[in-house]
């Protein structure tokens, strides 16, 4: 996890390049829910997701280490890639991402309109980032993993932009990818002294946080096949865990029905485009049957979603 003064040059980092995001609490969402509900926007990045933020963040730090550095390579189902590819840009960085097999469109689209090379590899994001370890070895490229202190710090800046903004949350719901968002979250509600408490949401059909959180220990599931892309992880990174049942409260898990309505909701009650990972932790919190009090925050962390999985949400809900 990183430091505080790692994460306030991140903010500060974070900033220069874009404006912080906005966080509302829509009324008629809040009906829905029957309680204070705070969407924090991420879908309203320069990308679509926050991930950006850690892509900023981490291309900087690597850059500064090595001028030189000619190349990263890294896999992702298309957010984290689409930062390091906007980031690579910034930098004059070349940026190598794999995707799994029939990847979202949209996100490969965006991915190579920020200049990124693109190689489809393995049947989910597991076997695409052993593909990609692979091929850095191969060219001699810098692997990026999913996980890393300047990525922490990085996507961080959101949750200070969060607790700075909205006073006394009584909970954050957070999706879980491969863990740098909600261990953002933890770390500045530390920092902080705040008494917010953090809720990990996941697929009931890519559950290995939920099975790690319950068993205290690494948990890998063999499928990880969720319409909820951006939470489509079988293997569960060690240090996120670690970071996770430290300061995470409980994990809640969402059905891929649950998630379609939410993305459905935020359509009707707020008119904002959000992906399945974004929608999950509304999704969450609307079943939730342990919540307590009645001032909440769901992390929005994205709105890249595929033309024909928006439609169909809409069209069942």
């Amino acid at each position: 996890m990183p430091d505080r003064k790692r994460m306030d040059d991140a903010v500060k980092l974070v900033h220069s390049i874009m404006l912080p995001t906005p966080q509302y609490a829509w009324p008629l969402l809040c009906e829905r829910v029957g309680a204070q509900v705070w969407v924090k926007h991420e879908n309203h990045t320069p990308t679509g997701a926050f991930k950006v933020r850690g892509g900023l963040v981490l291309l900087d730090a690597l850059k500064r280490a090595d001028p030189k550095l000619s190349g990263v390579i890294s896999a992702t189902r298309g957010n984290h890639g689409q930062s390091l590819a906007f980031a690579g840009k910034l930098h004059g960085v070349r940026t190598v991402i794999v995707v799994p097999l029939g990847n979202s469109r949209d996100k490969n689209a965006s991915m190579l309109a920020w200049g990124a090379e693109l190689i489809e590899h393995g049947r989910d994001y597991d076997e695409a980032r052993e593909h990609a370890a692979l091929l850095a070895r191969e060219q001699r490229l810098r692997f990026i993993g999913p996980f890393h202190p300047e990525l922490v710090a990085g996507v961080g800046s959101y949750a200070f932009e969060l607790y700075s903004a909205v006073a006394d949350l009584d909970a954050v719901y957070v999706p879980i990818g491969c863990g740098s968002g909600i261990c953002g979250l933890i770390a500045w509600r530390d920092e902080l002294g705040l008494r917010t408490r953090v809720i990990g949401v996941v697929s009931d059909q890519a559950d290995c946080y939920a099975r790690s959180f319950e068993a205290r220990r690494p948990v890998e599931t063999e499928s990880a096949n969720t319409y909820a892309d951006g939470m489509a992880v079988r293997v569960p990174v060690p240090a996120a865990l670690e970071a996770i049942l430290a300061g995470c409260e409980r994990i809640v898990r969402v059905s891929d029905d649950e998630v379609r309505a939410a993305v459905s909701h935020f359509y009707s009650d707020t008119h904002n485009l959000i992906e399945g990972a974004g929608a999950a932790p509304l999704a969450a919190l609307m079943k939730d049957r342990e919540r307590k009090g009645s001032r909440f925050a769901v992390i929005a962390s994205g709105g890249n979603i595929d033309r024909e999985m928006y439609l169909a949400a809409l069209s069942a809900h």
